[in-house]
């Protein structure tokens, strides 16, 4: 059976791709910190093999264990889910915080492609999906680092993706917009001014994703209205987005 690592697996999108890909018949690698939470989601997984790897991939202890997993032959499927935003104007917070989400959205996200990258292209096959963000997409003032480390992980699949273009191994960037997880709440942001039809459910983002990653595109933006949006900020000048965003508060 084919076998997919999944970060951040115990809840969100993380515990969904987990879900989902087990319904498709793969065997699961889950990486998480909270070695509970990942014993109840193995639990949960049921006619599949699964692992549980205690990480934290903000450190490079967890890094290295989880590169060093990622460089055995058969992992197919690499979910770099794991993921970590703030609400905090820049200065008004503690600057460790704001490393740390660089080091979780960016730097775990390139070493762990660079493990699995290597891994795949020796063994002649392989998918890396980047869960990114519509926040990457366009400037924002509530949480410019993490808008900015989002920008990071599309771009970077996107360059990966033409440079592995003529291999067989594919990588496709998941950039949804806002989805009913535990993540606004971790960041304790509050929420209230986004209206109940822009909120999209784990399951839809994931399932839209994997037909995407399966058919091997690189760009997947769940929900037509999100598809939209995105394409809007891109065909406007870029001082016209900056006032729309600081108009709307974002």
């Amino acid at each position: 059976m084919p076998r997919a690592l999944v970060t951040g697996a115990t809840s969100g999108l993380g515990a969904e791709f987990a879900r989902q890909l087990a319904e498709r018949g793969h065997d699961l690698v889950l990486v998480a910190r909270d070695v509970a939470r990942l014993r109840a989601m193995a639990a949960e997984l049921d006619g599949v093999d699964v692992e549980i790897l205690p990480a934290d991939l903000t450190t490079d202890i967890g890094c290295t264990k989880t590169a060093e997993r990622l460089e055995r032959p058969d992992i197919d499927v690499l979910i770099n889910n794991a993921g970590l935003g703030t609400y905090v104007p820049f200065g008004a917070g503690d600057l460790a915080v704001e490393e740390r989400q660089l080091d979780l959205n960016v730097r775990a996200v390139l070493r762990l492609s660079h493990a699995a990258v290597r891994s795949m292209t020796g063994r002649g096959s392989g998918r890396i999906v980047n869960i990114s963000s519509v926040a990457g997409f366009v400037p924002r003032a509530s949480n410019a680092t993490y808008a900015a480390s989002k920008a990071w992980v599309t771009q970077f699949s996107e360059g990966l993706s033409l440079q592995l273009a003529n291999s067989p191994v594919s990588v496709t960037a998941v950039c949804p917009g806002f989805v009913r997880t535990e993540f606004h709440q971790r960041a304790q942001a509050d929420m209230s001014h986004v209206p109940d039809r822009m909120w999209l459910s784990a399951d839809e983002v994931v399932h839209e994703a994997l037909e995407d990653v399966f058919a091997g595109r690189t760009i997947c933006i769940p929900d037509r209205r999100y598809k939209a949006m995105v394409l809007a900020s891109r065909l406007l000048p870029r001082p016209v987005l900056r006032a729309v965003m600081k108009a709307r508060g974002l």
